[in-house]
Parts: C-alpha cells; structure tokens; sequence
C-alpha cells in the first residue's frame, strides 16, 4: 500500500531485546527532558524534547494485536490497521454522509453473501442476487473516495517514515514532520481514529490476501513458521496465523472490524510518544485541543488464556520441493518475567555474531549449516512465548545430522560449559544494540510508546540493562535446563522430496 510497509512478525530473526537509551545510572538526568501526562480520558502522552534538528517523530502505540482477535476472526488487527490510512469522515472522502449510507449497503449485501454461503446448501441464486447488490453498492460508494488522500496531504508538509506494523502484541502507527508542522498531526491523527471510516474495505481485503499469498502461501518458510505455531500453541492466541487463515479474511466484515475496533482501540490502550524539538507545553496545549473532546472509554477485554504445560515433544515434517529448514522451539516466559534476561543473553552467546558459538562450530568449522539462529520472544513477548532456533543444513548435510549438532551445542550451556567471557561480551552486545537502536528520534519515541503501553512505565528502558548486567553464568545453566527440555519442544522440518532426507525419516517411521 503506498509508501507504508506492513510488518507481520512471521519471520524468525526478530531479536526482542529491549532497547534503552542511556544506562540506569543516568536515568535521573534523561527525565529532565520527558514530558508525560494522561488526559481526563485516559489517553497518555509521552513527550521528549530533543531539539537536536527541527523535527519530530510521532507514535500512536496502541496495546491491541493478533493475540486479541476473537475466535474466527483472524487477520482482524491487520485488516483494522489498513483501514486507519484511509481517512474520516473529512479526510478522503467528497460527501460522507452519502458515501456511508452506501458503505452500509455494500456490507448489508455482503454479509448476505456471507451468510448464504456458509449455509450447508447454499441458494445459488441467492447468491447471485446478493454479489450484484453488493458490486452495485461498493462502486456507488467508491465514486465518493478520494484516493490515498491522508498520505498526500501529510507527504505535502513534509512527512517521512508513514508506516504500522501489526503484531501479535501490539499495533503501531507512526511518522515524522517537520517540527512546526505538529498540529497537524494532532488534528490528523485525533481525527482518523475517533472517525475511522472503513472506505475502500474490500478492495483492501485483497490487498491483504495477496499479501498472506506473497509472506506465507508462496514462501516455504513462511509455511513451516505458520504450521509451528499453530502446533506449538494448542491454546493461546499466538498460535494463530496473524495476517489470518484465508476463510476468517473471505468472512470478515466492515461490520465485524468496526466492532473490533471499538471494542479494542479503547483509550487505556492507546499510548502516544512524541519525539524530537517540540515545545512539552505547547505538546500538551494541542493534546487537550484535539485528544481531550474524545470520550471516556470502558477498558478493553484481555487475554485470559493461559498455555497448558506441554505434555511431550511436538514433531511434524512438511514434504515438498524446497531447501529443507529446521525450526523448533522451546516454551519460555513472558519480557517481564525474571528470566527473561537471561534467555536473551543465552540467545546471543548461541548464535549472535560471527562469535558466537553455533556460527563458529556449525557453520565455519564443521559447515553443517548455511545459517543457525536462535531468537526469544518469539512470536510476541506479552505474553510467554518460545525460544527459537532454525536452521539450514549445508549441501549434502542431513536435517538430522544439523538437528543433532544443534541438541549438543545447548547442552553444553546446560552443562556449564560458558565461560565469563563469554557472558561479558554477549552483555556489551546487548549494549551496544540497544543503544544503536535508539540514535533515532523515531526509534526512541516507538521504543517508549511500546514499553510504556506493555509494562505500565517507559522507565523500564532504562532497567533493562541492569536486569542483563544482573545475569550469572549460574542463571545462564539454569535457564537452559529448566526450558531448553524435550518435553518443552516442538520441533518442524521441511524436507526436499527428492533428497535422502525424506527417505531416511519413512524409515524412522
């Protein structure tokens, strides 16, 4: 869609580590620059002067991702966060109130369709009669649309990096302007979330369904990732497909999204942070201005399921014309969780860098493996989640041999075979990372938004670095031994029809 690139978190090489702009000590003097408040309505605002150029970035951080969609409804989050860049009621539109009354025609007639297909014998001429209807009022309803105009006014005052991004967790929104054009996206941003208009949404869903055709359907990995979740979780929503299973997209209504949205897109949830040379005052001047009017909302429904204790390993093997992959993944713990510090480092000291310990034996020294990665918080970080590892056998290395190599390099950590060293430089690396992530006003401001609208306070950047400088080599075995087990593992395998591999695992069976 345009210039905004939406990210699905379905990929493996997604290191959460959570960022900090300064280390603890200093965290006294960075609040001398943040500015925060909550408004009467509970929408809260984090705001840091940074006056180092005459711009701002500007993040709409909202608690709300896959993991909340109802039963059914997959897909649902990312569908919403499409609809957000299509404007109001007077951003993108001719005449609104004619363009809805059609609106809600074209989705009456759909949801027709809908329900008479789903029937166990459905009327085909019933189907007919509803499709022509709903055709009739999508096109009367699009003659009042004016196309991708909330990007071109913001593109004209100098807007850069329009994007969002759904995950599992959560749903971003965020751009920067020039610093004088702030009000601006205030009365933008106030405007398409208290009037979202759900324009274009049809056409929208095949956008979306090319999408899930292009990340999942046509890519192997994407394949396997989306077959291990969904085996990996039996009963919390990450494992789900996020940009949706096919028939919960075909079936979705604006209906149904307009229902999601107001359900979800409470103001508790909402978190807004803004970046760069703004006057703090003048910030929360123009918040009462165009935030306050907003209403009062009750809080959002959360996620009360809780992942049953695994009973045993988990294996399954796709068979197709592909480069075989090795994914498995290990239940852990959710980013607030005492432990989780330690995964992360445990995570680097494996596999991060040309340092690390399955680069050096796995890739370089045996050449066992193309790439061998591991990553936590895996599919999201809410809630608790997996500790991953994938890998690429070499040319004419089995995915059995690499799976092997791979059980005996965590071994080692379970059996305290890391050295302080070790530990040291994997702590100096999630540093230097988290540090280099935030050398941007936007990467500080999503980072803030984000920490502040999961955990409660954005202070917790900053406690982050003493919670991995706070790890031992002691935890490091610890944690090993008490998740990195094979009752806690699901482990998937794509293997290349006409290798050996396939052979080899029909004689297993």
């Amino acid at each position: 869609m345009n210039i905004k690139k939406h990210s699905f978190l379905i990929g493996i090489i997604w290191i959460l580590l959570l960022p900090a702009v300064v280390f603890p000590q200093n965290l006294e003097q960075f609040e001398q620059n943040v500015t925060e408040f909550t408004l009467d309505n509970g929408l809260h605002f984090i705001i840091v002067e940074r006056p180092v150029a005459p711009v701002a970035s500007f993040v709409t951080f909202v608690d709300v991702g896959g993991a909340n969609e109802p039963a059914g409804q997959t897909g649902i989050a990312h569908i919403f966060e499409h609809m957000v860049f299509k404007g109001s009621k007077t951003v993108g539109t001719t005449n609104y109130e004619e363009e809805q009354e059609y609106i809600d025609l074209m989705d009456e007639a759909y949801r027709a369709w809908v329900n008479e297909t789903y029937q166990p014998e459905p009327d085909e001429e019933k189907l007919e009669q509803y499709w022509a209807e709903y055709e009739e009022y999508k096109e009367k309803a699009n003659s009042y649309v004016k196309t991708n105009e909330f990007d071109e006014i913001i593109s004209r005052e100098g807007a850069t990096g329009l994007n969002a991004s759904t995950g599992y967790d959560y749903t971003n929104y965020f751009y920067s302007l020039p610093q004088n054009k702030a009000e601006l996206w205030f009365s933008l941003e106030s405007d398409r979330f208290q009037n979202p208009v759900f324009r274009e949404f049809y056409e929208e869903k095949d956008v979306i369904m090319e999408e899930r055709r292009m990340s999942t359907d046509s890519d192997p990995f994407g394949r396997l990732t989306e077959e291990f979740l969904s085996i990996a979780f039996s009963a919390h929503p990450y494992g789900r497909a996020l940009i949706g299973w096919p028939s919960d997209i075909r079936a979705t209504t604006i209906q149904d999204t307009e229902r999601f949205f107001r359900s979800y897109y409470t103001n508790d949830n909402f978190t807004f942070a803004i970046v760069g040379d703004v006057d703090p005052e003048k910030m929360r001047d123009l918040a009462e201005t165009y935030f306050g009017p907003i209403q009062s909302t009750d809080e959002a429904p959360f996620v009360k399921t809780i992942e049953p204790e695994q009973r045993g390993e988990r294996r399954f093997t796709i068979e197709e014309e592909s480069q075989p992959i090795l994914i498995m993944g290990y239940h852990t713990v959710s980013q607030t969780h005492q432990d989780y510090a330690a995964l992360q480092l445990l995570s680097s000291i494996l596999s991060q860098g040309r340092t690390s310990r399955m680069y050096r034996t796995l890739v370089q020294d045996e050449e066992l493996a193309l790439v061998a990665q591991t990553t936590v918080g895996f599919p999201g970080s809410k809630f608790p989640n997996l500790f991953v590892v994938y890998g690429l056998p070499n040319q004419g290395i089995s995915i059995d041999d690499l799976e092997k190599a791979i059980y005996e390099e965590i071994e080692k950590v379970k059996e305290g075979d890391v050295s302080q060293q070790e530990l040291d430089r994997a702590i100096t690396n999630a540093k230097a990372n988290l540090v280099r992530s935030l050398n941007s006003n936007m990467g500080l401001a999503i980072r803030l938004a984000q920490t502040h609208g999961q955990q409660g306070d954005w202070r917790r950047l900053f406690n982050r670095i003493g919670d991995l400088e706070n790890v031992t080599l002691e935890d490091l075995q610890r944690v090993a031994n008490e998740y990195l087990v094979k009752n806690n593992r699901t482990v998937g395998k794509i293997i290349n029809r006409s290798s050996d591999d396939v052979a080899e695992t029909q004689q297993e069976n």
